[in-house]
């Protein structure tokens, strides 16, 4: 036993008895037992550990408790007396030496990297933060002796109890998977249907209003940029900017509390476990994109705010050759070390907690090449994979990987294991230029059939390829459609941020315009590629506010514009909802014909003995494309028929997926184009189901027809084919 007693000067904080217990090392973090906290914080290198706790109601007047207990490179102590909502972080001493990649100054106050809530998150930057002192000659290697406790962020014991009733996830198929990327702020900021302070907050996402709007719209799974808890950039803020994103993340286990309608952590973090609640009530799942390849503490000139002060050389990747700086793999000044146990055992607790506790289901992982670098490089072997395939928790659920980062060979496209999905920036980039008239027929089909180039050779299913043709990062549609160049002037960087490569079209004028036909021309455009997004074979992924005609200005990097150029819009005209009811048309067709999100990749080869083949590919004149018509690099109009009928593929229920012959036919060509209709494998004439067309004709003809198909359209017909199983 140890008696607790506060430093010169400091008030104990009346809750705390006077006696410690050595406790336990698991679980890591601040466990409530009872009437007792248990506190266990993984420090390999540090020689003495102080838990702080601090008394808000007495100017947050500090008592320190040196933890009596290690075990395993975990230091341990269970606090008699206390409770949920003590506030609290640490003080961990041990040897400043940057150069040997030791960081430690007790004068810096912590975070705990295990904290499941922010008890008061960083307001202002101050000196005191960083372990050096700001502008001295040796930058770094110098050494700060102030004390950052006023203004360092702290933890919170947060008791965990929620009713979570009947709640049960979703489980959807990934066949079946339709995704929505949005922001938690940004979507529902602008909504005046809900109370105001209710906007912006995910007890917002889950109003009335919200559900109504995701269920109308038929989307399976929203895709949540960053919730867990993050810092707003020092430079961001002295040019009155924020990092709206969320990329900047400083606790893997805390939410961020600015989203939620509350102040107190408690019921702020209800409120985000009653949304997933009444998401998954509604059928929709809920998938987190996580940033676990770096820390919003940057390089070695940043600030020491939690892993750099608690044991920085177990938790980053410092370089070969010096411990003084970082290898960055991700841009923003450090790397996560997945190399050392305390760096994995923290992203697979993290994932663990936020599916066990917080009922989600699935993550896209940020810059995910990063996570699988070992001392040579990139591995597809790596132990980051190697432990989620073999967790039971982990395996399960959806894991979605930005197959790239910013180091030597980080880009991945096709190359995730089994078991992953990649967003496939391949099938954006070939989209886009397709429809620009530039890109080439083959290469679309490619992309059209699930992109088997990429993921068959593994083992894997279409739906490994997460299709987009927009996202958070890049052009939003309507900008996709109406600059040839990005226009970032807001951020305040002289518009160098952002990417320069966007294959993008104005259409004849750059920005908004009131030409009549450049107008038509963008929507016709934007529905191209929408249609294109929604008929293939893969899980496509909507933009939020894409089908809302929203505009970013310009704006390809809007990562800190926390305003109406990222705010959704909800002012309808007649141009949003006839382009809102394409989207729910293309979202129903999908789901109404299973030929349009295959279990299986497509062969090219007859479905069965006297039936078609399960996807083929025909001319304007009617007859199956050649070698000679894939390899003339000026197709521009051709077409895709799925074969209907019964095939080899059942449900969950093990029913066989029925399905109409689906015949999409495109024309990316300035012209229009008489295209003769193929053969629809059965007696039925093919029905025109849905165009990206100006007009609004509906027609019925025979294969062999001609049919006339504007310039830069697509347009898709259907025709039931009865066929018995074989």
């Amino acid at each position: 036993m140890q008696t607790i007693s506060p430093p010169h000067g400091e008030k104990a904080v009346d809750a705390v008895s006077c006696l410690i217990l050595p406790g336990t090392p698991t679980p890591l973090g601040a466990t409530v037992v009872e009437e007792e906290v248990n506190f266990a914080l993984f420090s390999a290198n540090a020689t003495r550990v102080e838990l702080c706790l601090f008394d808000p109601e007495a100017d947050y007047a500090e008592t320190r408790i040196t933890l009596p207990e290690r075990t395993n490179h975990i230091w341990h102590g269970l606090v008699p007396g206390l409770k949920a909502g003590q506030l609290y972080g640490y003080r961990v001493h041990g040897p400043y030496e940057p150069q040997n990649g030791h960081r430690f100054n007790s004068n810096k106050l912590l975070l705990d990297p295990y904290a499941r809530a922010i008890g008061r998150p960083l307001k202002e930057w101050k000196p005191e933060l960083f372990a050096y002192e700001l502008g001295h000659e040796e930058k770094d290697l110098s050494f700060d002796s102030r004390d950052s406790a006023a203004f360092a962020p702290l933890g919170m014991v947060i008791d965990p109890a929620f009713d979570w009733g009947e709640d049960k996830a979703p489980a959807t198929p990934w066949y079946r998977t339709s995704i929505y990327e949005l922001h938690v702020k940004g979507f529902t900021k602008l909504k005046d249907a809900i109370p105001e302070n209710l906007r912006g907050t995910y007890a917002g996402l889950s109003s009335d209003e919200a559900m109504a709007y995701f269920k109308k719209l038929g989307v399976t799974a929203i895709e949540l940029l960053p919730v867990h808890h993050h810092l707003d950039d020092s430079y961001l803020m002295e040019k009155g900017l924020s990092n709206y994103w969320g990329y900047n993340t400083l606790s893997f286990f805390a939410f961020e509390p600015s989203y939620a309608s509350t102040a107190d952590p408690h019921d702020a973090m209800r409120e985000f476990k009653g949304m997933v609640k009444r998401l998954h009530g509604a059928g929709i799942e809920v998938i987190l994109d996580v940033v676990y390849n770096h820390t919003a503490e940057g390089n070695q000139l940043g600030p020491t705010l939690s892993f750099r002060g608690i044991d920085n050389a177990s938790y980053y990747r410092l370089s070969q050759e010096t411990g003084r700086y970082y290898e960055d793999f991700s841009g923003c000044g450090n790397t996560l070390s997945m190399q050392d146990t305390a760096g994995l055992r923290l992203l697979m607790d993290s994932l663990r907690y936020w599916v066990t506790e917080m009922h989600v289901d699935g993550f896209r992982f940020d810059l995910a090449s990063a996570l699988a670098r070992e001392l040579q490089g990139w591995d597809k072997l790596s132990s980051f994979f190697d432990a989620i395939a073999q967790d039971p928790v982990l395996s399960t659920v959806k894991l979605i990987a930005e197959p790239w980062d910013v180091g030597m060979g980080g880009y991945q496209v096709g190359n995730f294991p089994t078991g992953w999905a990649e967003w496939n920036g391949r099938y954006r980039d070939e989209v886009r230029m397709f429809w620009k008239g530039l890109g080439t027929a083959g290469e679309l089909a490619a992309r059209l059939t699930g992109s088997a180039d990429l993921y068959d050779h593994s083992g894997r299913s279409p739906h490994a390829s997460v299709n987009f043709v927009t996202c958070h990062d890049g052009f939003c549609l309507r900008d996709l459609v109406s600059y040839d160049g990005k226009h970032n002037e807001a951020n305040g960087e002289d518009n160098r941020d952002g990417d320069n490569n966007n294959a993008s079209w104005n259409c004849g004028a750059e920005g908004e315009t009131d030409d009549a036909s450049i107008k038509a021309l963008r929507l016709r455009q934007a529905r191209n590629f929408l249609a294109t997004l929604f008929l293939s074979q893969g899980a496509p992924m909507l933009l939020a506010g894409d089908e809302r005609w929203h505009s970013q200005k310009g704006t390809n990097n809007a990562y800190c514009q926390d305003n109406d150029i990222s705010w959704l819009s909800w002012e309808d005209d007649a141009e949003v909802e006839r382009l809102r009811e394409f989207v729910i048309q293309l979202i129903a067709l999908r789901n109404e014909q299973p030929v349009l999100s295959r279990k299986t990749f497509l062969t090219g080869q007859p479905l069965a003995e006297g039936r078609p083949k399960d996807v083929s590919w025909w001319n304007v004149e009617g007859h199956e494309m050649t070698a000679e018509d894939w390899d003339a690099g000026f197709v521009r109009c051709f077409s895709m028929v799925l074969a209907g009928g019964s095939t080899t593929e059942i449900d969950e229920a093990g029913t066989p997926r029925h399905s109409d012959s689906v015949c999409v036919i495109m024309n990316a060509h300035h012209e229009d184009i008489d295209f003769v209709l193929p053969p629809t494998g059965g007696t039925e004439p093919w029905k025109l189901r849905l165009t990206t067309q100006d007009s609004k004709e509906s027609p019925e003809l025979e294969e062999g027809s001609k049919y006339s198909i504007q310039s830069r359209s697509l347009v898709v017909f259907t025709s039931d084919v009865q066929v018995s199983p074989h």
